[in-house]
């Protein structure tokens, strides 16, 4: 049995496995809180006292304070957690989708309507050595 999943290996991709939803836990719920109107507005409030609640590790607070989307599912967060506070932001899933890309809204708008990325490119982290 592979220690390592097979999917890992493709680049820029975090499959929401077993292990991201543990890692993930605290971070999730933390984002699953703001769809109470009530933690909205203390978290709006309160930042940083609002996420002492929250047992998120080092790593995650700093994703969520600086706003790191891609980090977020890095670090186990769920798209459709994490698009929780990007709806307190007022952004949108597009906004998400350009910021963890690296390319303007506009321009990740343009890409999925014409079918999503392109094919090419690499493929495997092994193959290219990519790290």
């Amino acid at each position: 049995m592979r220690d390592t999943p097979d999917y890992e290996d493709i680049p820029g991709t975090y499959v929401f496995d077993a292990h991201r939803n543990r890692s993930g836990y605290a971070l999730n719920m933390f984002c699953m809180s703001l769809n109470d109107p009530t933690n909205r507005d203390a978290f709006g409030k309160d930042p940083s006292g609002y996420l002492d609640r929250w047992p998120l590790s080092p790593e995650q607070r700093e994703a969520i304070e600086k706003r790191d989307w891609l980090q977020m599912i890095v670090l186990g967060g769920n798209i459709y957690y994490t698009f929780k506070l990007a709806a307190v932001d007022g952004l949108s899933m597009q906004d998400l989708g350009a910021s963890m890309s690296g390319v303007t809204t506009s321009d990740f708008t343009e890409m999925m309507i014409a079918g999503g990325r392109p094919i090419e490119g690499n493929r495997s982290k092994a193959s290219e050595n990519i790290q």
